[in-house]
């Protein structure tokens, strides 16, 4: 019989002599993972965006992993499906993990609608290093803004698979910050976010 190198009991996990913490203390900053996660045009992708930036002026070290440009590369074989979907949140996670082991600040904005892909995500991590952020919007002020025309597409049926209106979204049930963008700005929802990560970042705290 053939041996079968895909096997997972053929695969042997190798131990690095640089640990996570080795690599936090050359960035001098703890790594985390900030799930940024709500419906399209809530205002994601423009938070997570401003917030790289402030902490990029900071000094921290910090990467951006955006939903829609994922779907350009290594997502980019990935339906809207619920299976996909399942698929589009679980290699977003692992890559995330990589940042954070590298120790980096990373930053994913994708809708990820279901509360079991998310809780999934967040077990690849340790105790601490999973920030959910609920981008809060209100279906109607979402359509409203419909910044990338996708809400009237849907509407008129051209794309099968949308959340909010042909597939659900299931809010967080206990996300770490919230973000109402129906009443907050953009700068107030960076502050907010700043503030809550900010001793987290330092090497000194444990979680």
């Amino acid at each position: 019989m053939k041996e079968n190198k895909n096997n997972p009991s053929n695969i042997v996990w190798h131990h690095s002599n640089i640990t996570k913490q080795d690599r936090q203390k050359l960035h001098g900053h703890k790594s985390l993972m900030l799930w940024f996660t709500g419906l399209s045009g809530s205002g994601k992708s423009t938070i997570a965006n401003a917030l790289q930036h402030e902490l990029f002026k900071a000094g921290v070290s910090v990467y951006l992993l955006d939903g829609d440009n994922l779907r350009h590369g290594i997502n980019r074989n990935l339906t809207f499906s619920e299976e996909d979907r399942k698929e589009n949140v679980r290699r977003t996670a692992e890559v995330g993990k990589l940042f954070v082991d590298a120790g980096i600040v990373v930053l994913a904005a994708l809708i990820s609608p279901y509360e079991e892909d998310r809780k999934q995500a967040r077990s690849l991590f340790e105790p601490g290093e999973f920030i959910e952020v609920y981008v809060k919007c209100s279906l109607q002020e979402c359509e409203k803004r419909d910044p990338k025309g996708l809400y009237k597409k849907a509407r008129n049926g051209e794309i099968p698979q949308f959340t909010g209106i042909s597939q659900p979204y299931e809010e967080p049930k206990s996300p770490e910050i919230i973000v109402d963008t129906t009443t907050m700005s953009v700068e107030k929802c960076v502050q907010k976010i700043k503030s809550f990560i900010e001793k987290k970042l330092s090497l000194g705290e444990k979680s």
